[in-house]
């Protein structure tokens, strides 16, 4: 399959998605999927085959390989502050953790990068059992920790 056919799909899919939320109020589930392509794309990265343990792309730097986590929120107009990310599994390995953030027709609007030591850090820092039980991080807590790397604007 090409990366034209596939990113056909998510188009449709991103349709679909926007439907039903509007239909349902409630999403779809494809955030995930489609933050990893729209990462990929934006960013050049080789997605790495399903079911990885530990990351989603590569990339190489300066000669290296770089694996990264990749998590995707739709941030939707009106939508509350201290939204969370999924959960970011520590005892695999990763180098780095990019957030996709989505407006509301899943159209990619930042890309955030955490390396590996500040997500622990923030993970391990005393207070949210969300944070320090299920390794979800807030999205206002990695744009803090991390660094923006791309931007619609």
């Amino acid at each position: 399959m090409s990366t034209d056919e596939i990113m056909q799909i998510l188009a449709q899919a991103k349709k679909l998605a926007r439907r039903y939320r509007t239909l349902t109020g409630k999403p779809l589930g494809v955030t995930g999927e489609v933050a990893e392509f729209e990462a990929a794309r934006l960013l050049g990265l080789e997605l790495v085959p399903p079911r990885q343990a530990g990351y989603d792309a590569i990339r190489i730097e300066n000669g290296k390989q770089v694996t990264l986590q990749i998590k995707g929120r739709c941030i939707l107009p009106g939508s509350k502050p201290g939204q969370r990310i999924g959960t970011i599994d520590v005892e695999k390995p990763f180098d780095a953790v990019l957030l996709v953030l989505m407006d509301d027709a899943l159209d990619a609007t930042a890309i955030y990068e955490a390396d590996r030591e500040s997500v622990l850090a923030a993970l391990a820092a005393p207070g949210s059992k969300a944070r320090n039980e299920r390794g979800a991080l807030g999205v206002g807590k990695f744009k803090s920790i991390g660094r923006l790397v791309w931007s619609r604007t």
